[in-house]
């Protein structure tokens, strides 16, 4: 495993529709082993492979603080969404902004689990939101341009 070189705001790629997974082979294997671990070096609760530079739909998410609840999801599909929240949102692509984002409170997401075996995540609050946010990565939308407010400090 290795961490890999975050892509930031300003880089091409992150605005490009990445491409659908095929099957879990070693390079991709690899790739969601070095996703986690450049996730946990950069202290974030998501990551989609755009980000680190891989035009894929691969996604990784661990909201917990102990990182006991990863999970990889691989095309991953919104099917159902309801309710509103409106959230503060921070970006390892994006370092230093955060802002206000208009996200469901409930998604039900379809994937591909990193075994490429079929999963359906029924999430709300904030795994609702890191799901939304990094599914959105996979379509070239960065959150700040949904972004309906900025934070200020």
């Amino acid at each position: 495993m290795a961490t890999r070189t975050v892509r930031l705001i300003g880089d091409e790629i992150l605005r490009k529709t990445s491409r659908p997974v095929e099957e879990i082979t070693p390079r991709i294997a690899e790739l969601i082993e070095d996703m986690f671990e450049t996730m946990y070096a950069e202290d974030g609760v998501g990551l989609a492979a755009v980000q680190v530079g891989v035009l894929r739909r691969i996604i990784v998410i661990d909201i917990s603080k102990d990182h006991s609840e990863k999970m990889c999801l691989v095309n991953p599909e919104i099917v159902f969404s309801e309710g509103e929240q409106c959230t503060s949102e921070g970006c390892l692509s994006v370092p230093e902004v955060s802002g206000k984002v208009i996200r469901p409170e409930h998604v039900i997401v379809r994937a591909k689990d990193k075994d490429f075996k079929d999963i359906e995540i029924d999430a709300h609050g904030l795994l609702a939101k890191a799901l939304c946010h990094e599914i959105d990565h996979l379509d070239g939308i960065v959150f700040t341009d949904i972004m309906i407010e900025e934070d200020k400090d």
